[in-house]
């Protein structure tokens, strides 16, 4: 072992809770150190939310283009160039590359590039990425180690290099015929933006609906939207075997209840899910204990098992958002300056980035059935927000859920244009806990997305009509 060197801060992982951690330790004169494997700034910038979104808007481009003459343009047939595509998304994540070493240098914050693994409790090896060993001690350790795309046990799966989001947001390339397993946000946002830059693509989904969490509503609607796009959707598909090699040609064996087919196509891309990075790193060395699924055990407070040591983020079983683990690091570093925070109650929203977006904040029709609570919905075609009219996007709907014993707004769903920016009215209004009159009766700038809030919020059923609605699930 080298010779141990002491920080007053260590944090192993520089995702979004482990680089703020760092950045504010060092500022308020901590001796801070961050070990990172690779990913300058954690997955965000570098491989996920960032560069899936660069590639998702080149392909709502390509799109348009298509459709130019929709809008009075003629720009003559259209093409793709996945390289230039590529080569636009590398720059993009170059500049936050740049933008995260300069927030380490102006912060004071170590930077510490290489593979860390526990010796003891707070204490860490870290194989240097340009050769070398160090051992760090830190009096406050934080683990923001996040996860990775899970391989599904499937017989030739692995074998057959199947692509995840990493490898997919690197392709120079338009494939063949893209196979996507599992029919979640991000098989979503993938399929059809590579349905739009040219490619056959086929989702397979083992359950009966696409985005298993979400009313039967909206997954029958996003569904729409797919086939509209030609991606071809398979519900209640199990495949038992791969053949081949992902990127030249695969075959695909599969079954339902009434029937055993195969599938052929060129590339696969697995988005069935996500595994901790817990494994490997010598948690067992520190007292961390981890649950059943290999995620970091923590309280509500995000404090581990072993003393002085917390976990942040996807690894400690927080939900799979960027924005989640930004509040995470907010609840620990207020309760280390003598605040109360905790995990329970969040308001968490979330929006995936298909097009139109789906936007969702509060419980949705399913949640409020499991959780006994009564509603009064309300329900409004984005066809009757005037805004949708002027940019020719008018598939979709809003739909809220109001109490139905008092006007506490519950959830609210948006499927349309712009709905990440949406709902975030709807999020301030429930935070202030106003009632969903406020909303109804606000003076929205027109023509806007928001805007038609008003027309949703005006058709909440009547208290004494509650009943009705509360049982109702589309």
């Amino acid at each position: 072992m080298s010779q141990i060197e002491h920080f007053d801060v260590l944090v192993l992982g520089s995702g979004e809770a482990g680089k703020f951690t760092a950045w504010t330790s060092a500022k308020e004169g901590l001796r801070t150190a961050v070990v990172e494997r690779g990913l300058i700034g954690g997955s965000c910038p570098n491989i996920a939310c960032l560069p899936s979104k660069n590639i998702i808007h080149s392909a709502k481009v390509a799109d348009l283009v298509r459709h130019d003459s929709d809008f009075g343009s003629e720009t003559g047939p259209a093409s793709v160039n996945m390289t230039e595509v590529r080569a636009r998304k590398r720059k993009m994540v170059e500049g936050l590359v740049k933008m995260h070493l300069d927030k380490y240098k102006e912060s004071g914050a170590q930077l510490i590039l290489g593979e860390g693994r526990f010796v003891a409790p707070k204490t860490m090896e870290v194989r240097m990425k340009d050769g070398g060993m160090r051992t760090l001690r830190g009096d406050r350790v934080f683990l923001n180690l996040g996860t990775h795309a899970a391989i599904p046990d499937i017989p030739g799966l692995s074998d057959a290099k199947p692509l995840t989001h990493i490898e997919a947001l690197e392709l120079d390339r338009v494939p063949g015929h893209l196979v996507i397993l599992g029919g979640g946000y991000v098989g979503l946002e993938f399929a059809q933006a590579f349905a739009r830059f040219g490619s056959r693509v086929t989702i397979l989904e083992r359950g009966p609906q696409l985005l298993s969490k979400e009313d039967k509503d909206v997954a029958d609607t996003v569904l729409g939207f797919l086939r509209e796009d030609g991606v071809d959707v398979q519900l209640s598909v199990q495949v038992t075997e791969v053949e081949g090699s992902s990127g030249d040609k695969i075959r695909l064996h599969m079954r339902n209840p009434e029937r055993v087919w195969t599938l052929e196509g060129t590339d696969i891309l697995v988005a069935t899910g996500r595994v901790p990075n817990t494994q490997g790193i010598g948690l067992e060395k520190t007292g961390v204990g981890l649950d059943a699924r290999g995620y970091i055990q923590v309280n509500e407070r995000l404090e581990t098992t072993a003393p002085d040591i917390w976990a942040m983020g996807d690894c400690a079983g927080s939900p799979l958002f960027t924005h989640v683990a930004f509040d995470d690091f907010r609840i620990v570093r207020d309760n280390l300056h003598g605040g109360s925070r905790t995990t329970r109650g969040r308001l968490v929203p979330f929006c995936i980035f298909t097009d139109p977006e789906l936007a969702r904040v509060g419980l949705n029709e399913s949640e409020a059935a499991k959780a006994g609570r009564g509603y009064r919905l309300a329900k409004l075609p984005i066809d009757a927000v005037l805004r949708a009219r002027t940019l020719s996007e008018t598939r979709g709907f809003m739909k809220a859920l109001v109490s139905s014993d008092s006007d506490e707004i519950l959830g609210f769903t948006a499927l349309g244009p712009q709905a990440g920016e949406v709902i975030a009215v709807v999020q301030t209004a429930m935070l202030g806990k106003m009632p969903y009159t406020a909303l109804r009766d606000a003076i929205f700038t027109h023509p806007t997305m928001a805007e038609g809030l008003g027309g949703l919020f005006s058709a909440v059923p009547a208290r004494s009509l509650a009943g009705a609605a509360s049982s109702r699930s589309e």
